[in-house]
């Protein structure tokens, strides 16, 4: 599986994440395997990891950098693609900011929509900056 599979893999866990909020990220990655609807690979596992270990952070973080826009405003695929990225830029050391960037962009071109993928890019470009 390549790194970018395994992006795309740890992405629809927290997209999943935002429809069921009372169960864990480690919950569900446990009850999708369980049933083999996605493999998730250890740099998948490290992210989520990552995104659970510090869910409030990354969550202010984005926050932080979306002006005018709270939390709850922002497109599930979005918010699901941001949390990703911020785990990636400040939790993986091993990513450079703009590969996690560039990757996320990707996936909102993807799974969300152009107007997704540049609103994506502006946040994380100033997150990976700071």
């Amino acid at each position: 599986m390549t790194r970018r599979e395994a992006r795309e893999q740890a992405f629809i866990v927290l997209f999943e994440k935002i429809f069921d909020s009372d169960a864990s990220i480690s919950d569900i990655v446990a009850t999708a395997k369980e049933a083999e609807l996605i493999k998730i690979n250890n740099f998948a596992e490290n992210i989520l990891n990552a995104v659970e270990e510090n869910f409030v952070e990354i969550d202010e973080v984005i926050e932080a950098n979306s002006q005018d826009w709270t939390l709850a405003r922002l497109p599930k695929v979005s918010l699901s693609i941001l949390r990703l990225a911020v785990a990636e830029i400040k939790y993986i050391d091993e990513v450079p900011n703009g590969v996690a960037v560039n990757e996320a962009v990707e996936l909102a071109k993807k799974y969300g929509t152009n107007e997704d993928a540049n609103f994506i890019n502006g946040i994380l470009g100033t997150i990976a900056k700071a």
